[in-house]
Parts: structure tokens; sequence; C-alpha cells
């Protein structure tokens, strides 16, 4: 029997992730083959006739598996990439989307206005830590706190802190949202869990079954996390600071009512790159 190659490994998966209905294939497959190798993609081209041994063979093949189970390419790899930065995900922090960029992007806008400098950044429910630690990536002169209810969470958000060389400036804190964190914030930034309770079966299998549900559940309405986060926010923010929270499709609205009606004004809406309303902001 011919050794198997790179080459010949990757058209086979493609081929069975394919049939699997699965969009992204061949790029699903290229990264699964490049986790089991061992290699970077440029290696992998120059060298595609390159042989699989036994022990790669085998770990390729079981990551297929997992992809064609239902498992994402980011939770089988244990890492994504968010705003050009790689970050470890594990089962216990949301995988972060391309959509939450916009989040991202919109907070460096509102800290460029604020005349950056030593800002002080608070980021409710940190999950594994992408925005915060984008942030302060971005802004070395800015401090951040990350709280979560989660243990496990705020360990992962340690790790991708210690990565990204902002440790030093980033404190981690166990905590129901806001409650545990002193006024004279800058800035609030959230993506909250915002799918309504009874939508959460109806979700796509990589999504419902692969994100935590604390992190996805946002209540009846999918709005019990803004209640909270709009009180608190307008307690916590020094006059002229900012909340930027992350919404669903069509929710824009209805957060940025409940900003208002804590007491926040200059409301504004901001769309991501498919055009739906992505970010609400409002100033103290």
């Amino acid at each position: 029997m011919a050794e198997q190659t790179a080459a010949m490994a990757l058209r086979e998966a493609a081929g069975r992730l394919r049939g699997a209905g699965i969009g992204t294939a061949t790029l699903d497959a290229r990264l699964l083959l490049l986790e089991a190798l061992g290699v970077s993609h440029a290696r992998l081209i120059a060298d595609p006739g390159r042989p699989l041994n036994a022990e790669q063979a085998r770990r390729f093949d079981e990551m297929v598996a997992r992809r064609l189970a239902g498992e994402p390419v980011t939770r089988i790899i244990g890492r994504t990439v968010f705003c050009g930065r790689a970050f470890h995900v594990t089962p216990a922090v949301l995988d972060p989307r391309p959509e939450t960029e916009t989040l991202v992007a919109a907070a460096l806008a509102a800290a460029e206005a604020m005349g950056g400098g030593q800002l002080r950044l608070v980021e409710a429910g940190v999950g594994c830590g992408a925005v915060i630690v984008s942030l302060l990536a971005e802004l070395p002169a800015a401090r951040g706190i990350g709280v979560d209810l989660s243990s496990a969470a705020l360990r992962v958000a340690g790790q991708n802190a210690r990565a990204h060389g902002v440790d030093g400036r980033l404190s981690l804190a166990r905590g129901d949202w806001l409650a545990c964190i002193a006024p004279g914030v800058d800035m609030v930034v959230a993506n909250p869990p915002y799918i309504a309770s009874g939508e959460i079966a109806r979700l796509m299998p990589e999504v419902r079954d692969h994100d935590p549900a604390l992190a996805l559940d946002g209540g009846a309405d999918g709005l019990a996390a803004y209640r909270t986060l709009a009180g608190q926010a307008a307690r916590l923010l020094r006059r002229g600071g900012m909340a930027l929270f992350e919404v669903g499709a069509g929710q824009a609205a209805a957060v940025a009512g409940l900003l208002r009606g804590a007491g926040l004004g200059r409301v504004r809406v901001m769309d991501d790159v498919a055009g739906i309303e992505r970010v609400v902001a409002a100033t103290r």
C-alpha cells in the first residue's frame, strides 16, 4: 500500500467533509492537517508530497471524525484568531465571533476620542479575554479589569493575557457582572449572552453543543444581561465615560432604550461588516 501523502490526506478529508455538507470543507481539512502535522501553511505548500507517519495519520483521522460530528475546528485545535491574534479557547469559553471585532473597533475609536492615555477599561463577561486583551494590546497605556462568573473562563483569559504580553495591565475578578467594580471607570465593554432561552435549542449544533450555555442564554427575551449592565454601567462610569455593548440582530433599539433609561445619553448604534446593527454605545 502506497504511503499517504499530505496532499492525498487533504483531498480525502476535504471530500468527506464536503459530502457531509460542510461548506468550509477544504479550509477545515487544511487547518486540521496543519495541526496534525505540526507545520505551517507555508511548509505544507512547499512539500505537499510529505508522507504522514502513523501517529500523524491517526491524529488527523481523529480530528476529521470530530469535525464530521459537528465540533468546530477551533474547538478541535483549541485556538482561534480574533483581531489578527491567536487566542486559546476551551469548552469553558465562548468561541469569539468575527462580528465581535466590531465591538473592539468601536471601543478603540471611543478611546481615541477620549484622548487615549491611561484609560481604565472594564469588560463584563470576559470569557477567553479576546476583547479586552485586543484593546489593551492596542492601547499600551490603558489598564483593564475582566470580570466573569466562571473561574475556568478567567483562567483562559489569564493565559491569553500572558500570551499577548498584557497580563501586567489586566486584572481578573470573579463576579456577577460588574457588582464587584468600583466607580470611576472610563469604559465598560460587554458581549453578554443575548439569545432568548427558547431559541437555544434551534441554534446550529456547532454553537448549541459547544459554546457554554452561560455565554449564550440571555433569558426569556434575550435582554436579561443588558437590564443589569445598563444600571451598573451608569453607576461605574465617570462623567464622559462610555458603555459599549454588542447586541444580537434586532436588539439594538431595545438595548438603546435600556441605556437611556439608566440615565446614559448620546446613544448610537454601529453596524458590523454585514450591515447588521451590532454595537450600541452610550455616554454618561
